[in-house]
């Protein structure tokens, strides 16, 4: 069988015509690369080289061969070069999940720092809600969700990114009178807008609420927060509204933010990826770029800035392969 090695000690010597000048060319001893070319004569069964005392010469059959191990060592050098280049953090396609709430108000910040920090990235977006994200990323045609923690997924690691408070936007006029702070008490379950079901923000809202008895819910079937704040901004009802929605709805929606007393309830917005991936350091970069491309943003609309929060930690769960 020949090898790649006999391959580049042929061509080597092709360059050179001489057994020395090759030999220190590809780092070798001269009777080690002299012994290859000989194995590579003997299995192809043809003189590759004539062998006189004054010069060394490529025979006609060796010219033949030499085209084709160039093509086969340009194939093998593209190869590598193609490795080297998926090795890189975030270089290559990265298929992305990323919930409707959280979409609209990340993407506009996390994709053009990715590109800038990481010019040879690729980057491919879904929009859609957690369980059916969660499906295409165990079915391969995602790369990672980003979502609300805890996801309900078997095999899956997940990085928490930041924390996104809650806060209550209703209309902006006197129909409404709430104390702020807030108490969840104080909020009205006869009067909250919800999105429609298959929203974890939903779910969320329900909790936080403490609304049980679903019958007293305006059930409105929203699909997107910019409906609900529409209707909101009618003064239809009230809802939940996270913290990174805030400057962006309302700038375009006349909305009032009402904020809850502390401890304020929110949701922990994370990264998900299959446990079998073997992009763990892509995810890592990933999460870290995700981070920092938010930056700073307005809390509550009300013009004081926080600091994003820093990355948490990965929760894996236990296998017992790992022992």
């Amino acid at each position: 069988m020949i090898t790649i090695r006999q391959m580049r000690y042929f061509e080597a010597l092709a360059a050179t015509l001489h057994f020395g000048r090759a030999a220190e060319m590809v780092h070798v001893s001269q009777p080690a690369l002299s012994a290859q070319i000989m194995e590579m004569e003997k299995h192809l069964g043809v003189v590759l080289v004539e062998r006189t005392r004054g010069a060394t010469l490529l025979t006609a059959k060796g010219e033949e061969i030499l085209a084709h191990v160039r093509s086969v060592l340009a194939g093998i050098d593209r190869l590598e070069e193609a490795a080297r280049r998926r090795s890189g953090m975030l270089e290559g396609m990265i298929r992305i999940g990323i919930i409707p709430t959280v979409a609209p108000y990340l993407v506009p910040q996390m994709v053009p720092y990715l590109r800038r920090e990481h010019p040879l990235i690729e980057i491919e977006l879904k929009e859609a809600v957690t369980d059916r994200l969660l499906a295409d990323l165990a079915e391969g045609r995602l790369d990672a969700v980003i979502a609300a923690l805890p996801v309900e997924a078997e095999n899956v690691a997940t990085r928490s990114l930041f924390t996104d408070r809650f806060f209550v936007a209703m209309a902006d006029n006197e129909s409404d009178v709430l104390v702020s702070p807030l108490a969840e008490t104080q909020v009205d379950p006869n009067r909250l807008l919800l999105l429609e079901e298959g929203h974890c923000l939903r779910e969320q809202a329900l909790a936080v609420c403490k609304a049980a008895n679903k019958r007293n819910l305006v059930n409105v079937g929203a699909t997107s927060m910019t409906t609900l704040l529409q209707m909101v901004s009618h003064d239809m009802g009230m809802t939940l509204i996270p913290e990174m929605a805030v400057d962006t709805e309302t700038a375009r929606t006349a909305i009032r933010i009402v904020p809850f007393a502390d401890p304020a309830p929110s949701r922990e917005i994370g990264l998900v990826w299959r446990r079998s991936s073997p992009r763990r350091q892509d995810m890592e970069a990933l999460a870290a770029g995700i981070v920092a491309s938010r930056g700073k943003f307005r809390e509550g609309g009300r013009g004081r800035e926080t600091d994003a929060l820093p990355s948490g930690s990965v929760h894996e769960p236990a296998m017992a392969d790992d022992q």
